[in-house]
């Protein structure tokens, strides 16, 4: 069985990016969300396995949004994704609990890697 993967990115660009670099290594993106409060959402309505989650976003960024995930399901895995120079908001969000991170713009390797780290 694939591995369900939730892709939360406010630019549509980005989460069409990722998506297609998952589903052709064999994962499933069961859901999208182009903010933080829609990512809360779509977790609790979806289960995923894996949460890719950007940190800048409008209504509730990434940071915000682990937390409630992780408060709701702290077994849930989260890899947060920032463009360069968000060095400090990558420390948070790992003491906030996500697994890894990955740097935009995104290459193929370390987001399989990132993930095959998290879920196998």
């Amino acid at each position: 069985m694939s591995k369900k993967i939730l892709i939360v990115d406010d630019a549509a660009f980005m989460r069409m990016m990722i998506k297609d670099i998952l589903t052709k290594n064999g994962y499933e993106v069961v859901g999208e969300a182009a903010d933080g409060m829609q990512a809360v959402e779509k977790y609790n309505e979806l289960r995923p396995d894996l949460v890719t989650m950007d940190i800048t976003m409008p209504e509730m960024d990434g940071i915000t949004a682990l937390k409630q995930i992780k408060s709701i399901d702290p077994n849930a895995v989260v890899i947060m994704c920032s463009a360069m120079g968000q060095q400090a908001m990558v420390i948070d969000a790992i003491q906030a609990g996500a697994k890894d991170f990955i740097v935009k713009p995104f290459q193929t390797d370390r987001v399989i890697e990132a993930i095959q780290k998290a879920i196998g």
